[in-house]
């Protein structure tokens, strides 16, 4: 149960988000507005962002100071480019050591990732440490089993102006209207 003594921290995966909010609803996360509803009143500890360097670094630099100045600590990594052409690009295991190495400041740790390779830490993070566990994510790229053992899931499409949407998507959604037909999912 909520309540407002309880001490949040919450972990988002970025490159999770960024692209399931990009190829399924054409919008971007609104995370001042997403952090302030998954708080809820409860006492913020911290709030870190998980980010990839990529090879360009155009437009990044905006992007990573928006972040910021939604209040996000930044873990930054480079793009690991293999031989072959292979891109790998992810934070599992560092949000989950530092999610273990700052539970105990926490009472309760949200994850802000749909990644079912996030089940082994759920279960340390409950069990080993008596800690309540939230996930947010976008429904239709979320783990069943993630939205099943987290002892609240939020669907981030669902949160009050959550995702800002991109001019190209609002420009297709008004010639849509125009043209008599229904709005898409999640418009």
């Amino acid at each position: 149960m909520a309540h407002k003594d309880q001490r949040v921290g919450i972990f988002i995966d970025i490159q999770n988000l960024y692209h399931s909010a990009k190829n399924l609803y054409g919008a971007r996360v609104n995370y001042k507005e997403l952090i302030k509803h998954l708080v809820d009143g409860r006492n913020l500890i911290r709030s870190i962002a998980y980010v990839v360097k990529t090879e360009s670094t155009l437009g990044e630099s905006s992007f990573f100071e928006a972040l910021k100045q939604s209040g996000l600590e930044l873990r930054t990594k480079d793009l690991q480019i293999y031989p072959g052409g292979m891109k790998k690009a992810d934070w599992d295991v560092g949000m989950a050591i530092d999610a273990v190495r700052l539970a105990g400041s926490m009472d309760v740790i949200i994850l802000v990732t749909g990644d079912g390779d996030f089940l082994p830490l759920v279960d340390y993070l409950r069990w080993g440490f008596g800690k309540e566990i939230e996930v947010a994510a976008f429904s239709r790229t979320t783990s069943g089993k993630l939205k099943e053992v987290a002892d609240k899931y939020t669907a981030i499409e669902d949160v009050p102006r959550g995702l800002l949407k991109s001019k190209r998507a609002r420009a297709g959604r008004i010639s849509k209207k125009e043209g008599g037909e229904q709005q898409g999912e999640g418009e």
